[in-house]
């Protein structure tokens, strides 16, 4: 999940946007503004405007406070947190790799919840302390916000609780299964399917809801569950590619064998004089004897075909120097890591400044078809 507009830093980490949350902040302004305006015939429709429009901007800070803490507490325990990113479902933090004991998994889940509800507590205490009466409806602007404010953190406190992997109460769960089968993988499947039980019930309760009278929010609900589906499948899978690797280096799955192609060939000859007729899946770009780029056949498609006879290969080629970069001795699971991270498909891999192969997702695939009987549409999924 990656940012589309970029906030700035906090403490060194990326804050961002994805375009997917302004669909729950306008959800939650809309949902607050006809709340409002039904209890409190008072308020012209400015002040319920206002009122509602405070309430979801308020609700992104305290969003960012909940991701903030699972942040924070990851940095204390030495893992590097790269950014943070705020979509439709809630927020996601971007740690650069797993947690290295059931502890730290525990504290990192565990802290965004206790945030969010003593976040809660405290606009509703707020709210009291101001004249707010439980039970009753606030008249007063502020209070409103406030108690609103504290009823939506205590329900995201909840909903992340529920054990759903990879909801912060999934993680909780997985952090516990760790401790008792001192098993990291063992503890992930345990949490992974756990949480393709927790969305299939999302989902089936999302559409009866739909088809009661609910609409949009069954709809809704259906859709968070099809969401949590899909990631507990997808770590599920990464845990069968983490064991499938185990043991086994870059240099064991590289392609060497690399075919090269002159950096001035254009699109048209290289596709007709190498592309159609060698098995190759990538290509070395060579200029003056030195290895500059990779070009695929995807690099290909980029470029419309009335125009293969004036592009060179240099201009569309993916230039090494730009590329992530492993050494040929890093486990192959890491370089994996490493992959996703980056959001590539492909790394090259260099030993002693020297260009020696490509190591990417494709290799991955046939690997552990072929010693492992791992199905290659699985590693699709991830």
């Amino acid at each position: 999940m990656r940012s589309q507009i970029k906030l700035g830093r906090i403490g060194g980490i990326e804050i961002g946007l994805h375009y997917s949350w302004f669909v729950i902040a306008l959800l939650i302004a809309f949902s607050l503004a006809a709340h409002f305006q039904a209890v409190n015939h008072a308020w012209s429709t400015a002040l319920v405007w206002t009122a509602a429009l405070i309430t979801s901007v308020l609700f992104f800070v305290t969003l960012l406070l909940h991701e903030l803490a699972h942040s924070f507490v990851a940095r204390s325990r030495g893992l590097t947190v790269r950014a943070i990113t705020l979509f439709a479902l809630g927020g996601v933090s971007q740690i650069e790799s797993e947690a290295r004991d059931a502890k730290t998994e525990f504290w990192i889940a565990i802290v965004g919840p206790l945030t969010s509800f003593v976040i809660g507590l405290v606009c509703i205490a707020i709210a009291y302390a101001l004249g707010w009466t439980p039970g009753k409806e606030p008249r007063a602007p502020v209070a409103a916000v406030l108690i609103w404010l504290g009823y939506i953190n205590i329900g995201l406190a909840a909903f992340n609780m529920i054990p759903g992997y990879p909801l912060d109460g999934g993680r909780v769960l997985r952090a516990v299964a760790w401790w008792i089968t001192h098993s990291m993988e063992r503890a992930t499947r345990i949490a992974a399917t756990n949480g393709q039980v927790v969305a299939f019930l999302f989902i089936l309760y999302g559409i009866y809801r739909f088809f009661v009278g609910a609409n949009f929010g069954g709809l809704w609900i259906a859709f968070i569950g099809w969401f949590l589906l899909d990631a507990a499948r997808s770590s599920y899978v990464q845990v069968g590619l983490a064991a499938g690797l185990r043991g086994h280096r870059v240099a064991e799955l590289m392609e060497r064998d690399c075919a090269s192609v002159p950096a001035y060939l254009s699109v048209r000859d290289f596709v007709d004089e190498y592309l159609l007729h060698s098995s190759h899946r990538c290509f070395v770009v060579m200029q003056d004897r030195d290895a500059v780029g990779i070009v695929t056949a995807n690099d290909v498609k980029q470029v419309s075909r009335d125009r293969w006879t004036q592009t060179s290969l240099q201009s569309i080629m993916r230039p090494l120097e730009h590329m992530p970069a492993v050494p040929p001795e890093m486990p192959a699971a890491e370089a994996l890591d490493l992959m996703s991270r980056q959001h590539v498909s492909e790394v090259a891999v260099i030993s002693g400044g020297k260009f020696e192969g490509i190591f990417s997702r494709n290799q991955i695939a046939r690997f552990l078809q072929v010693y492992s009987g791992f199905d290659q549409s699985h590693d699709q999924a991830a």
